[in-house]
C-alpha cells in the first residue's frame, strides 16, 4: 500500500503540472477503446506505475486492485486462492478501472450485472484535482454512482476494491442450437430467470449468432472435475468449436479468456485463422491486444484503405459496437441487422443491472441482451463513413436499448443527454470538476475532442 501511496502521490502532482489549456489523457499501455481521434491539445498523464494487485483477501474475497491493472493480472493472482471477480470482461487487457468508468459484461452478466456492481470502493483522482475516496454509503455516493459510463470525464480510478467470488477448477459447456431468434431469445429468458437448464446449474450463459437459422446459446457451470479438458490457444478456434461439439470442458482460466486468442473471430482479418499462418504464429502474439495494436496502425496509415483503392473494392465502414436490447426485443434487433448492416457473428450475451445507476439507465431486474459485432461492412453507392452506425444508433433507440461508448457515436447534443441522464451527470461534474478540466461525455465520446 505504500507503493501505492507513492504513485498516487506522483500521479496528483503530474495532473497539478498539466498547463490549463492543456486536456489531460491517461496513457496507457493498452486500449480497448475504438474512439481514434487527433490528439490536439493534450497533455499525457501516465499511470505505469498504477498496474497492480495491492491485496487478495481470501477470507473476505476481495481484492485491492490499481485502476490500471489488467484483469488478466487479477485473475492470475485470485485463482490461487480458488477465487475470481464476478464479472469478468472477454478480454486479458481490459483493465479495472476502464471497466468501470466505461463498461463490462461477460456470460455470468444475466445474474452479477456489470462489473461495478461488485465494487466496494473507489479511490478517485477528481477533476479538480482532488483524491477522493467514495463508497456507496459516503458522503461521494453521487460519485460513485455516476462514475461507470463516465469514461474518465469525472476523474481517474487509483484504486478499487472488488468483491470476489468462489469458483471450481473446470468449466463444463453445453451448446445448444436454435433456429429461430424469438424461439432463442425465450429460450434465453427462461434460462436466465431459473438459473438453470435440464435440471442442472447454470453459471454461464452467452451465445453466438451465426445466420437466422443457426445460433446458439452457450451455458456453462462449474465442476470440480472434467474428463478432458480442450485447449483453444493454439490451433483450434473456440468459436468455431461452438457450431461442432455439443458439449465440451475448460479449465475455469481458459473459459475466462476464451474469447481473447482470436479476439472473439477478429483475427480472421489478419489471417491468422489460416491453418499455415498459425501454425507459424507464437501463442504469445495470439492476443487481443496483439491485434488491436495492428488495428490502430493501420488506421494511422490508412494501409487497408489503400489497398481497397488499388483493387477497386468499395468504400468500407467500421461497423464496431456492443449494444444491449430488452430480451423481448432481441430478435427484433437481429432480424433488422440481418437486413440492413449483415455482418455475422453476432455475439449475445444476456445482463442485468442489480440497482440503478445514475449514466446507463438500464431498468433494475430487467433481462438484456448484449449484442456485439466488430468488423468492416461495405458502404452502399452513394453513402458516407457513418451510415451504419447511424442506422444502429436509430433502431437501438427505437427498441428502447443502449448503446456502450467505447467506439464511434453520432448522437446530436440534445439527444444523447436525454439517452445517457444529463440531469444526473452535470451536478456531480461541476462538484467534481468545476472548472471543466477534463472534457464533459459527449466532447469525448461523440465529438471526441
Amino acid at each position: 500500500m505504500s507503493t501505492h501511496q507513492r504513485a498516487v502521490e506522483q500521479i496528483r502532482q503530474s495532473y497539478a503540472e498539466i498547463p490549463g489549456d492543456a486536456a489531460p489523457r491517461l496513457a496507457k499501455a493498452t486500449s480497448n477503446l475504438f474512439r481514434f481521434r487527433d490528439a490536439g491539445k493534450t497533455a499525457r498523464l501516465s499511470a505505469r506505475d498504477l498496474a497492480e494487485v495491492i491485496s487478495v483477501d481470501p477470507v473476505s474475497m476481495t481484492a485491492e486492485v490499481q485502476g490500471m491493472t489488467t484483469y488478466e493480472h487479477l485473475v492470475d493472482a485470485t485463482l490461487p486462492y480458488g477465487l475470481m471477480p464476478y464479472v469478468v470482461p472477454q478480454l486479458k487487457t481490459i483493465t479495472l478501472g476502464g471497466a468501470v468508468t466505461g463498461l463490462g459484461i461477460e456470460s455470468t452478466s444475466f445474474r452479477d450485472g456489470l462489473p461495478h456492481e461488485s465494487v466496494e470502493e473507489l479511490e478517485i483522482l477528481t477533476g479538480d484535482g482532488r483524491i477522493i475516496v467514495a463508497r456507496d454509503d459516503n458522503e461521494h455516493r453521487d460519485l460513485f454512482r455516476s462514475f461507470p459510463n463516465s469514461y474518465g470525464t469525472l476523474g481517474y480510478a487509483l484504486r478499487i476494491k472488488i468483491k470476489l467470488r468462489k469458483v471450481q477448477p473446470y468449466v463444463h459447456l453445453t451448446h445448444v442450437k436454435f433456429t429461430d431468434a424469438d424461439k432463442c431469445m425465450l429460450a434465453m429468458q427462461e434460462i436466465c430467470d431459473s438459473m438453470e437448464h435440464d435440471g442442472q446449474p447454470v453459471d454461464f450463459v452467452d451465445g453466438v449468432y451465426f445466420t437466422p437459422g443457426e445460433m446458439y446459446v452457450t451455458l456453462g457451470r462449474f465442476s470440480d472435475r472434467a474428463p478432458y479438458v480442450s485447449d483453444y490457444t493454439g490451433m483450434r478456434i473456440y468459436y468455431q468449436s461452438i457450431r461442432k461439439r455439443k458439449r465440451d470442458w475448460l479449465t475455469v482460466r481458459d473459459y475466462l479468456w476464451r474469447w481473447d486468442t482470436d479476439w472473439f473471430w477478429c483475427s480472421r482479418a489478419f489471417g491468422v485463422q489460416q491453418p499455415v499462418v498459425r501454425s507459424l504464429m507464437p501463442r504469445r502474439y495470439m492476443r487481443s491486444d496483439v491485434y488491436r495494436r495492428l488495428v490502430a496502425l493501420d488506421r494511422k496509415y490508412g494501409v487497408t484503405a489503400r489497398v481497397d483503392r488499388w483493387a477497386g473494392r468499395p468504400v468500407s465502414e467500421a461497423v464496431i459496437q456492443d449494444v444491449e436490447a430488452p430480451i423481448e426485443r432481441g430478435a427484433e434487433f437481429l432480424e433488422f441487422f440481418h437486413d440492413k448492416v449483415g455482418m455475422t457473428p453476432v455475439w449475445m450475451c444476456p445482463l442485468k443491472a442489480n440497482s440503478r445507476w445514475p449514466l446507463y439507465p438500464l431498468e433494475p431486474g430487467k433481462l438484456y441482451v448484449n449484442f456485439g459485432f466488430w468488423g468492416m461492412v461495405s458502404l452502399p453507392r452513394g453513402q458516407f463513413d457513418g451510415y451504419y452506425n447511424r442506422l444502429i444508433e436509430n433502431a437501438v433507440h427505437d427498441l428502447d436499448g443502449h448503446k456502450s461508448l467505447y467506439s464511434t457515436s453520432f448522437y446530436a447534443r440534445e439527444q444523447f443527454w436525454q439517452l445517457y441522464n444529463g440531469d444526473a451527470y452535470w451536478p456531480v461534474k461541476r462538484e467534481y470538476d468545476p472548472n471543466g478540466r477534463l472534457l464533459d461525455l459527449y466532447d469525448k465520446c461523440v465529438r471526441g475532442r
